[in-house]
């Protein structure tokens, strides 16, 4: 790769300094540097400190951003960490809540299946009904609403279960979006 030779201007000295990084970017740090070294000689010389060794402490302060930028880039690797055990946490929660969701489907469905054979066999049997009409109305009102109660507990069932799928949905697509958020803020693909 070859050397950017730039020439800066770092605290009233004229430099040229070359480097493989980006013209662009040679000039950015040494514009960081030329603003650390004056605003520490204006700490100095409001302290009535000496200045002479503006270029130690400018790197100091310097230096200290580096480890600062270096702590906080660990931090959001741990963080990132953390955030991509989340989504496979949430992903193996929203897998079980579609398991989960399919067996209570198929639950009803049975019920469903059993109350049709149910009805057809109370059809089937009107003419016994006709006749013992007073025993079997006290049996059908007890089974219909035995049935009706059942038929409401599964229904209930079924929609808190739709409710906790569409939650599930809804928490999936925000860790997602903040996920996508969080790797586009950090640079990560």
């Amino acid at each position: 790769m070859d050397n950017n030779k730039v020439s800066a201007k770092i605290y009233g000295q004229e430099y040229v300094i070359s480097g493989e990084m980006p013209r662009e970017e040679i000039v950015r740090v040494a514009a960081h540097v030329d603003m650390k070294m004056n605003e520490i000689a204006e700490m100095a010389g409001q302290l009535g400190a000496n200045s002479s060794n503006v270029a130690i402490l400018a790197a100091v302060n310097i230096t200290g951003e580096y480890f600062r930028a270096v702590r906080e880039i660990d931090e959001l690797k741990s963080l990132n960490v953390q955030l991509e055990k989340d989504a496979q946490h949430y992903v193996q929660l929203w897998d079980e809540s579609k398991k989960n969701y399919s067996d209570y489907k198929e639950e009803t469905q049975a019920v469903t299946q059993q109350k049709e054979k149910l009805m057809a066999q109370i059809m089937s049997q009107e003419e016994e009904i006709a006749r013992l009409k007073k025993e079997v109305e006290e049996a059908g009102a007890s089974a219909k609403s035995g049935m009706d109660d059942m038929i409401n507990e599964i229904e209930g069932k079924c929609r808190e279960l739709e409710n906790s799928f569409f939650d599930l949905q809804m928490e999936n697509l925000q860790l997602k979006k903040e996920l996508d958020k969080y790797k586009n803020s950090t640079g990560q693909f």
